[in-house]
Order: C-alpha cells, then structure tokens, then sequence
C-alpha cells in the first residue's frame, strides 16, 4: 500500500519560513519523481515544484528564488524549504509521486495533503 504523508505546515507570518516533509512508503523512491502542489479555496490545484529521481529540479516561476525542493533517498522523503512567505502561498499543499518510464511519468500517487497558513 502506497502512503505519502506530509508535515511541517502550520501557521507562519509574512517573510517567516516553513520546511514541508512528505514520507513515502510502498514505493520504490529512488525511482519516483516527487513534486508538491497545493490548492487554495476556490482555485484548482497548481504545480509548485518537482525534483526527479537524478535530482533535477523545477519550479513554478509563482515560487522560483523562495522555496526549494530536495529529497533524501535513504529516508525516502521529499522536502519543500519555503522562505519568504506571502500571503498568497496560503494554500494546502499536496506531497506527488510518480515513476520515471522512460520519458514518462506513471502510477501517480497523492497523499492527504497539509495546511499552511501565512498571515499578513
């Protein structure tokens, strides 16, 4: 059984920082590309950033120069280091994975997902 659980949200003030983590289990990490999303009141869920199973990373321009993404295979957890926080990354934020084939990405697994709140 796959299972992705993120924490590390909460409540921060504008400027502060967070550092999501997301767990995974039941997947073979190290062959998995692991992104976050998040998804505000009202608004569809949007793409943050992802890193591939090499380690190359890619983020939405919204987070680019703020939030960094990394991974630790040995633990198999992805992290998400968010500075500079505006109100507008206020949202729930969702840990992705998915299997590197080729040029492909497949077998797609969400988890529960993670409250951050930043006040102004």
């Amino acid at each position: 059984q796959v299972q992705l659980v993120e924490s590390g949200g909460g409540l921060v003030q504008a400027g502060g920082s967070l550092r999501l983590s997301c767990a995974a289990s039941g997947i073979i990490f190290s062959s998995n590309a692991m992104a976050w999303y998040r998804q505000s009141p009202g608004k569809q869920r949007e793409y943050v950033a992802r890193i591939t199973s090499r380690g190359t990373t890619n983020y939405a321009d919204s987070v680019k120069g703020r939030f960094n993404i990394s991974r630790d295979n040995a633990k198999s957890t992805v992290y998400l280091q968010m500075n500079s926080l505006k109100p507008e990354d206020t949202a729930v934020y969702y840990c992705h994975a998915a299997q590197e084939y080729a040029s492909l990405l497949i077998n797609h697994y969400w988890g529960q997902g993670t409250q951050v709140t930043v006040s102004s």
